[in-house]
């Protein structure tokens, strides 16, 4: 499992901003959601005032090059994730493009549309998506990481910056939480070292304290 850090994912996006799937690259690094699941949302599907995404079905691509959509194979499969501010934004103004090429070109949109489509409001084909990702790491220079490892990115951030477990499994979809510790054992360690030491902060039982009471 690759990921990246903060400096690389601010640099990934500060450069595919004229990318045609800027937005999804924006969404997949802030939500972890699936491909799949990025690729069969509508915008009916985002509640874009409430900032929320409403996971329930995802997208397969036939190898007879036909789109079908099926539904989440578990309850848990099926979420609700929160946005942060910055993706609300990024789809809004992805919306309001996307409105006025379409109207343009004289194509319909409406709350059914697809968000991540073509200008006809066909699907981004999954191919083409890792593609584009991948090229665009390597134009830049970033560590070649796949499209699934923006998924292991989020959550590997998030579980660093203190966010319980079980958080983590609500927005991966994840089965039990058994799943994600197992899939972030390697982080799990390392914060509970970091918490360990954070209570002894806390208290001021630092090793010098300790030291000095003993002495006494």
């Amino acid at each position: 499992m690759q990921i990246w850090n903060e400096e690389e994912i601010n640099i990934f996006l500060e450069n595919s901003k004229d990318s045609p799937y800027y937005a999804l690259f924006y969404t997949v690094l802030f939500t972890g959601m699936r491909r799949s699941e990025l690729l069969a949302l509508r915008w009916q599907d985002i509640d874009l005032i409430l900032g929320q995404i409403h996971v329930n079905r995802s997208l397969n691509h036939l190898k007879d090059g036909t789109y079908i959509f099926s539904q989440p194979k578990s309850a848990k499969s099926s979420q609700t994730i929160a946005l942060t501010p910055s993706t609300i934004i990024t789809l809004r103004e992805y919306q309001q493009q996307q409105k006025l090429e379409r109207a343009m070109f004289n194509f319909p949109f409406s709350d059914e549309s697809l968000i991540f489509s073509d200008i006809e409001g066909k699907p981004f084909r999954p191919n083409t998506i890792t593609r584009a990702w991948t090229t665009q790491a390597n134009k830049y220079g970033l560590s070649s990481i796949r499209f699934h490892d923006a998924r292991h990115t989020h959550a590997s951030l998030m579980l660093k910056q203190g966010i319980h477990l079980k958080v983590v499994q609500e927005r991966l979809g994840h089965s039990s939480i058994q799943m994600t510790i197992d899939t972030y054992s390697h982080i799990a360690h390392g914060i509970q070292e970091a918490a360990a030491n954070r209570f002894d902060e806390m208290l001021k039982r630092t090793p010098e304290n300790i030291s000095s009471e003993t002495i006494r």
